[in-house]
């Protein structure tokens, strides 16, 4: 009887409320075959009777031998009961019986608190973004997803050292506008890494995490399923943001892809059952208010400007004002702006340049130095012309060095003529 013939027969009875007689006449078939049809709850389906296999004889041998080993491998066990048929058939009963004879392992289901932890990671997105100066690259993109709501974050940064990484990080947090009690890193060379079986975090992260007061979280080696969120986040960026898009640069790259972060995170999250957005007031409710103090982030130097006033920020140049040379100036670079001061005064200003070997010069100053130099120029002529000696022309006193020598008691004094040794003059 097929499908159709037994869903017709119900209907007829229950709907119609034909008698079995009745149907058996209306269909041509047997009483007795309506009679089955109603007395089944479920459709007719064909099973093919089961022939049998070689390896049923050899079942109980194959139960000994892995009540006895659970992880005895397949060709092992066909190596022991001189099996010497297809290894297939015998492979695929032996995946049937073996997880009767393993120990349970069932996996935990990790579970996040609201405002505990927020995973961090490096993408690298597989497209090349301008960067200036005719140059193009792929500059990391510091990605963060919280584990309670799995709301995302990420900024493109220029590069992975420990003043780019933390001012990223700060930047993201100002967006939040709260601080996770911990953040979740793996061995990233900025951050730390594990040390004769200890996590240690690199000096500039310490005092970063010391300036919020949280935690950091560092995963272990060859671990990437600690942080199995940003990870996977990290795909769904290069399959759902990145097709078909451009970018003119940096700022273009970062506009766009927080504009689509508003997006991704009102979508539904099949794991939390909600979008994040649903769960991220009690999320961010349940995280650290943003210290007083902002936190030091970003380059940091103190130096002496040289006579040609430029200070180096990651492998570029920037000018100063060259009134400043020879005294000590303060830099301090964030991901967009270069500042340079003197005792407060702001001596230069440029945006940060992510090209790589390049010369930022303020017009400014380079018209300041060529007007210092010309003065310099014509106040050694004057000093020429008057005659007055030059540097050149100084004449220094020499010390003779035999008086050090009667200091430190190497040679004797020498007495002055018609003395005795007494002090009495002859």
């Amino acid at each position: 009887m097929t499908v159709e013939d037994w869903a017709e027969i119900r209907r007829l009875h229950r709907s119609e409320g034909m008698a079995i007689k009745a149907i058996a006449r209306e269909l041509g078939i047997s009483r007795n075959a309506v009679r089955r049809a109603l007395a089944r709850d479920t459709a007719p389906k064909y099973v093919r009777v089961s022939r049998g296999s070689r390896v049923d004889a050899v079942e109980p041998l194959i139960r000994e031998l892995l009540k006895a080993t659970p992880t005895m491998p397949a060709t092992v066990i066909a190596e022991r009961i001189g099996w010497a048929h297809g290894l297939t058939v015998l492979k695929d009963r032996v995946r049937v019986l073996r997880p009767y004879y393993l120990p349970p392992d069932p996996a935990s289901r990790t579970e996040y608190d609201a405002g505990h932890r927020v995973q961090c990671d490096l993408w690298f997105p597989p497209v090349l973004v301008p960067v200036g100066a005719g140059q193009a690259g792929s500059p990391p993109v510091l990605v963060m997803t919280s584990g309670y709501s799995r709301m995302r974050w990420a900024v493109m940064i220029a590069s992975r050292q420990a003043p780019d990484l933390i001012a990223g990080h700060w930047q993201l947090l100002q967006n939040i506008g709260a601080v996770p009690r911990e953040l979740v890193w793996d061995n990233e060379s900025a951050v730390g890494c594990w040390r004769r079986g200890k996590p240690v975090l690199t000096g500039e992260f310490e005092t970063f995490r010391g300036s919020l007061g949280i935690g950091v979280h560092l995963c272990r080696p060859r671990d990437p399923e600690a942080k199995g969120l940003v990870e996977r986040n990290n795909g769904y960026f290069e399959t759902s943001f990145l097709p078909g898009r451009t970018f003119t640069g940096h700022r273009d790259f970062n506009t766009q892809l927080t504009d689509w972060l508003v997006l991704a995170n009102a979508r539904h999250s099949r794991r939390i059952g909600c979008a994040p957005t649903a769960r991220w007031a009690t999320d961010r409710a349940a995280m650290l208010a943003m210290p007083p103090t902002p936190p030091s982030v970003g380059w940091s130097a103190r130096v002496r400007l040289p006579r040609d006033y430029y200070v180096r920020i990651a492998s570029n140049d920037y000018s100063v004002d060259p009134v400043m040379v020879g005294r000590f100036v303060d830099v301090a670079a964030d991901l967009t702006t270069v500042t340079i001061t003197c005792g407060g005064l702001n001596v230069g200003r440029h945006q940060r340049c992510w090209a790589r070997h390049q010369t930022i010069t303020d017009p400014a100053h380079r018209e300041t130095a060529k007007r210092l130099t010309q003065h310099a120029a014509a106040a050694r002529d004057q000093a020429t012309s008057t005659g007055r000696p030059t540097g050149a022309e100084v004449v220094v006193e020499r010390r003779d060095l035999s008086v050090y020598d009667a200091v430190f008691g190497l040679t004797k004094p020498t007495r002055p003529a018609g003395t005795h040794h007494d002090g009495e003059v002859a």
